[in-house]
């Protein structure tokens, strides 16, 4: 089974993405332990003490900035370093310059905000599977 963990800091957003994959037709998406954090310094404490496979991670938490997470993750990934799980970017900002420094910052994929939810269930199966 797959871990998911959802970094978010709206709880209505997270309960609403649990609920959605939660009832998708894909059954390795329906199937996966979602846990959420809504903060870095959760994600980061759920980092520490279980292996996840995708994290979806909002870009504005009351925190910092979750490309910050990503950039840690990436340093510290590497043929010594700890597995890397996938991270896709949930962001209402949807210039091609943040599409960049997602990416450039270690970002896998990205999720434009307010996406539909045939949308996340895509992007989580492409990414799981």
């Amino acid at each position: 089974m797959s871990t998911i963990l959802l970094v978010e800091d709206e709880e209505l957003n997270r309960t609403l993405v649990k609920a959605v994959l939660s009832r998708a037709s894909d059954t390795t998406v329906r199937q996966a332990e979602i846990v959420d954090a809504a903060s870095l310094a959760a994600a980061r404490e759920h980092l520490r003490s279980r292996d996840v496979d995708l994290i979806l991670l909002d870009m504005n938490l009351p925190d910092g900035h979750g490309l910050t997470l990503a950039r840690e993750l990436a340093a510290e990934a590497g043929p010594e370093g700890r597995r890397r799980p996938t991270v896709v970017a949930v962001t209402a900002s949807v210039l091609p310059q943040d599409r960049a420094a997602a990416l450039e910052a270690g970002c896998d994929g990205f999720l434009d905000k307010p996406y539909a939810a045939a949308d996340l269930v895509s992007v989580v199966a492409t990414h799981l599977t």
